[in-house]
C-alpha cells in the first residue's frame, strides 16, 4: 500500500508542475494517462500540442499524429501539413 501512495503523490506532483506551466487540467490528466504517467513525455506532448494548436491545426488531429510519431516534432509537423 505504501508504494501506491508514493506513486499517487508522484502523479499529483507531476500534474501540479504541468498545471503551473499553464496547461489545462483535463489535458494534463489525459497526457499523463496516455504516457503511463511519465511527466517528461506528457510535458513534451502538451508543449507540442500547444505549439501546433497555435499554428492552426485541429487538436484531435494533433493528438493522433503526436501519438503515432512518438512526440517527434519534425515528423509530426510533416504529417500534419500533409493532412
Amino acid at each position: 500500500p505504501g508504494c501506491l501512495l508514493l506513486q499517487f503523490l508522484s502523479y499529483l506532483g507531476a500534474c501540479d508542475r504541468l498545471l503551473k506551466q499553464g496547461y489545462e487540467e483535463g489535458q494534463v490528466e489525459e497526457a499523463m494517462e496516455m504516457f503511463q504517467y511519465s511527466e517528461k513525455k506528457a510535458a513534451e506532448f502538451l508543449h507540442l500540442l500547444a505549439e501546433f494548436n497555435d499554428m492552426g491545426f485541429q487538436q484531435n488531429e494533433i493528438k493522433e499524429v503526436l501519438l503515432l510519431c512518438g512526440n517527434q516534432r519534425e515528423k509530426a509537423l510533416e504529417e500534419l501539413v500533409m493532412k
